[in-house]
């Protein structure tokens, strides 16, 4: 009963085990995000980087601070010890940004605080296509399919990338402005005073209290048009007569293609602690309601990194499976006995099952490196019942009860069966103690090698003498008769096994008679065995087919996102003739997705199972770089996906060596990294480089003479905002609609087309 009790609770608790490629890791990783739009990266690196930094250094804990500046944006990135209790380590470091926010500057944002979590990586990425405009589509996805998917268990967010989205455009017409002298911040003022809806206070009325609102929010782009600007000679000019109102998109800095269509680009996170699979399987049943509820739209799923992980486990469960099998085979081989090896087979389920028990109670997951450990262990489980079985089989032959045997052969032996468990958990003991990532991931498997034996210690102290007392006398005194066997194979493995014996002796002989050969043999093979050492191969993680190749694009610095996306589009052409292998395929351009910078793109092919292809995911990579090294105006990396495996420390990158360079002179950190970069892409094995930091983006500085500015009562920020409205635009107010808001943008009609002067 008590056997049948633990079997029931490891069989609910192994159909409750979260399901994962590996154990949970949580990195001692914190990152500081600051937004400052418009500044340029030496200014943010002055202004706001130096100063995080200088108060993030003095954080108890901290092992390395991190940074980048660019355009707009500051990350500080704090690494710290292994065992960091990082919720109190965030907790100092909001006293720290607290102190230091004022002296950052006014128009930055408050900066933000976020962990690092690999659950934060996407678990899917899918793409939408069809032949709706880009803006329905995108909004279509953004109302009515982004909730359905976000509110299934274990979804943590779906992240949207691509189509287009819906903007308000007022576009100037520089000739009629110059003539009727309006001021661009005068245009901007108006259209922002229109577009309020201001509470007035409230109004006693009998025995209510009314609240009175002016509502004066555009319920109509025509209302926009109607905007009275200003009066000249008593006629009121309004906004149409000035500017042309458009219904329009912003401005596209990413193109998302799939499978060679314009689509958009769809990563779903599941939340930490949930179990990838289940919630893949979710999400990919709720696709396919998806697909036939809205068939204007056609969601794929590009990248499903539960398949990998469920065809990851299912290889380990069978191998453990085989595994025991093998186990029993032999058992029975060398016993030959039925009866006595279905005794012992029955410590290999039940000590499995017992260590699922433990590892739900102890919060684990079924991941390789538990399932690992039972394939380690499972041919440890029957070595305790073995020697309690013959034993108690030796007793019984000598005429004692079977009962009696049970009792006195199984205490007989426990000393030597508990002390021979112990010397092998002893061997896992050190893992415990093992730091960084490897000690969290380890950890684990010598937890789940460790409950195992245990299980199988107390299953061979306990059932295996009570079942050995329950099977007949015949079968005890006639163990290695021909129970279960025909007689001429008994007779067979006989010989073999008298053979195996004498060859045995003879071996025994010669080494005793021999005894230096034998040591000097035995000192030669360890010898050079300690030689082989450095042949071998050093490697975190073994490289797996994970049926994923990715194909990174980096243009010149400043390139246009029309030229970037002409060329993804000679690559995707290339990749598609060159792989027939491809399952689906996605391209992203320009900045936001995997990338910051609006240089590059991204290419991620799902290729079909190893089954249906010749070639590895490393060989089509090889071949793809040997295709695509001759892209004119572009840097084409290909690898082959490796982000499971690799646990990354969210840079999204696979860069097996680098090489830091360090100094306050960028030119010449600049030529000493291009130097690095020729010397390095000699070195054999190198497949390709890349020099993390931009030279930067061209640009063009208006200098704005302070005298002759102050002499037309003109401010440098005043003429800087001007040129902000003519170029990129200015956000003047928002237009509502339907419960969602839009910016409208005023702008220059036709900037694109115009020259600095």
């Amino acid at each position: 009963m008590v056997m049948l009790i633990v079997i029931i609770l490891g069989g609910i608790s192994f159909f409750r085990l979260p399901i994962d490629l590996m154990p949970d890791i949580t990195y001692p990783v914190l990152s500081i995000s600051t937004t400052y739009e418009n500044a340029s990266p030496e200014e943010v690196e002055q202004l706001i980087t130096r100063v995080i930094e200088e108060a993030m250094s003095a954080v108890p804990g901290v092992e390395d601070v991190s940074s980048v500046s660019a355009e707009g944006s500051s990350n500080v990135r704090m690494s710290f010890n292994w065992g960091t209790d990082l919720d109190e380590a965030a907790n100092d470091i909001r006293d720290r940004l607290d102190r230091t926010v004022p002296l950052l500057p006014d128009d930055a944002d408050r900066p933000r605080l976020r962990k690092f979590d690999l659950a934060d990586f996407p678990i899917l990425i899918l793409g939408a296509s069809g032949d709706l405009d880009p803006i329905h589509m995108r909004r279509l996805i953004d109302d009515q399919i982004k909730y359905r998917i976000e509110r299934l268990p274990g979804v943590a967010s779906l992240d949207v990338w691509g189509g287009l989205d819906r903007e308000i455009h007022v576009d100037l017409e520089a000739d009629k402005i110059k003539a009727l002298g309006l001021p661009l911040d005068q245009i901007l003022d108006k259209i922002r005073s229109e577009n309020v809806n201001i509470p007035a206070g409230t109004l006693d009325r009998g025995n209510l209290q009314v609240m009175i609102r002016t509502p004066g929010e555009y319920t109509s782009l025509d209302e926009l048009a109607d905007t009275v600007i200003a009066v000249r000679e008593g006629v009121p000019i309004q906004l149409r007569e000035i500017a042309d109102i458009q219904d329009a998109w912003q401005k596209v800095t990413r193109i998302v293609r799939v499978n060679g269509k314009p689509g958009i680009r769809m990563s779903v996170s599941k939340q930490s602690g949930t179990n990838t699979v289940d919630v893949a399987k979710g999400v990919l049943k709720e696709i396919e309601k998806i697909n036939q509820d809205i068939p204007q739209i056609t969601i794929t799923p590009i990248i499903d990194t539960s398949d990998y992980i469920e065809r990851s486990i299912n290889n380990v469960g069978t191998s453990i499976l085989y595994g025991g099998i093998l186990a029993i085979f032999v058992l029975l081989l060398f016993l030959r006995n039925v009866g006595s090896t279905a005794v012992i087979a029955t410590a290999i389920p039940i000590s499995i099952i017992a260590t699922f028990a433990l590892m739900y109670f102890g919060g684990f997951t079924l991941n390789l490196m538990t399932l690992g450990g039972l394939a380690l262990g499972i041919g440890m489980l029957v070595d305790n019942a073995i020697v309690v079985l013959e034993n108690i089989y030796r007793m019984r032959e000598s005429g004692v009860p079977p009962g009696q045997a049970a009792v006195e052969g199984s205490e007989e032996v426990t000393a030597a069966i508990i002390a021979s468990t112990l010397t092998t958990l002893v061997v896992f003991l050190p893992l415990i103690f093992v730091r960084g990532m490897s000690g969290i991931m380890f950890k684990q498997l010598s937890y789940v090698v460790a409950f195992a034996l245990f299980c199988s210690l107390v299953v061979a102290l306990t059932l295996v003498p009570m079942l050995t007392s329950k099977i007949p006398a015949t079968t005890a005194n006639n163990a290695g008769k021909k129970q279960g066997f025909g007689q001429k194979i008994f007779r067979q493995s006989g010989r073999f096994f008298k053979g195996m014996e004498r060859l045995y002796g003879q071996i025994l002989r010669f080494a005793l008679d021999h005894s230096l050969i034998v040591v000097i043999g035995a000192a030669l093979i360890f010898i050079g065995s300690l030689l082989l050492i450095p042949l071998i191969g050093y490697e975190f993680m073994p490289t797996a087919d994970e049926g994923e190749v990715r194909v990174d694009m980096e243009g010149e610095v400043g390139t246009r996102l029309e030229i970037l996306d002409r060329a993804s589009k000679e690559i995707e052409a290339e990749v598609v003739k060159a792989v027939p292998e491809i399952k689906n395929v996605e391209t992203f351009v320009g900045a936001g997705g995997f990338h910051s910078r609006a240089n590059t793109g991204r290419m991620r092919i799902s290729l079909k199972p190893m089954s249906e292809r010749s070639r590895s995911s490393e060989q089509i990579a090889a071949d793809l770089r040997r295709r695509l090294m001759n892209i004119p105006g572009m840097k084409v990396r290909t690898r082959a996906g490796q982000g499971l495996f690799i646990l990354r420390m969210g840079s999204g990158d696979q860069d097996r060596v680098e090489v830091e360079i360090r100094g306050h002179d960028l030119e010449t950190a600049n030529a000493l990294a291009g130097h690095v970069e020729e010397v390095v892409g000699q070195v054999a094995g190198v497949t390709d480089t890349r020099i993390s930091r931009d030279i930067g983006s061209p640009e063009e500085l208006i200098l704005v003479d302070r005298q002759k500015a102050a002499d037309m009562k003109l401010t440098v920020s005043r003429i800087a905002e001007m040129l902000q409205t003519v170029l990129s635009g200015t956000r003047a107010s928002n237009y509502r609609e339907g419960g969602d808001e839009f910016r409208i943008l005023v702008k220059m009609r036709d900037t694109d087309r115009m020259n600095l002067n």
